[in-house]
């Protein structure tokens, strides 16, 4: 149970209710985590516009890592919500829930392209050790094989957005909900 109050959908009117219509036709449901900010309907559209942005938005880092770095992060913080709608995400890619589980245990343990683990590396490390990643060391590195200056952009948005939202999650009492299929993931 959230530890603040929060607004459903059928008792949601005006603006809120306007936002959860948008979120039910754009993603499917209404998540946990839009309905604890349904007392202030506006962070939800600003928060939809940032997530829509950083995990949907054109980039050349692909959306399979930019979840991927999701869990990682998520993971790092111990926040259940958000690996288990990412894993869920990664997953619409992969299509391995074996993988996909060994990535919210430990993804050091899995097969992964150097890229991948970089990134993957890079999440845990700016998300647990944040002064450790502003030499750029993990920049240099992300560079050398061979992602662009806008995929370590955007990968280090998926990362503070991130532990953004596990705070927003943790902090609130968020609970995941009961079934958590049914989501959009978009295009692959």
């Amino acid at each position: 149970m959230p530890f603040i109050e929060t607004i459903a959908h059928k008792d949601a009117e005006g603006k809120l209710k306007e936002v959860y219509d948008n979120i039910l036709s754009s993603r499917g449901k209404i998540a946990e985590v839009h309905k604890i900010q349904s007392l202030n309907p506006e962070s939800i559209v600003n928060h939809m516009d940032l997530y829509m942005t950083i995990m949907y938005g054109k980039s050349p880092l692909k959306r399979v890592r930019r979840e991927m770095m999701a869990v990682v992060v998520s993971k790092a913080n111990n926040c259940e919500y958000c690996q288990t709608h990412h894993a869920d995400a990664v997953n619409h890619y992969w299509k391995d829930d074996k993988k996909v589980e060994q990535l919210k245990q430990d993804y050091t343990m899995l097969d992964l392209t150097e890229q991948d683990r970089l990134l993957c590396d890079f999440a845990w490390e700016l998300t647990k050790n944040p002064s450790k990643t502003n030499d750029q060391s993990y920049t240099n590195l992300l560079r050398e094989k061979g992602l662009t200056d806008r995929e370590i952009l955007d990968g280090t948005l998926v990362v503070a957005y991130f532990n953004f939202v596990n705070r927003l999650v943790l902090s609130l009492g968020v609970n995941l909900e009961e079934d958590t299929s049914g989501f959009k993931y978009g295009e692959v």
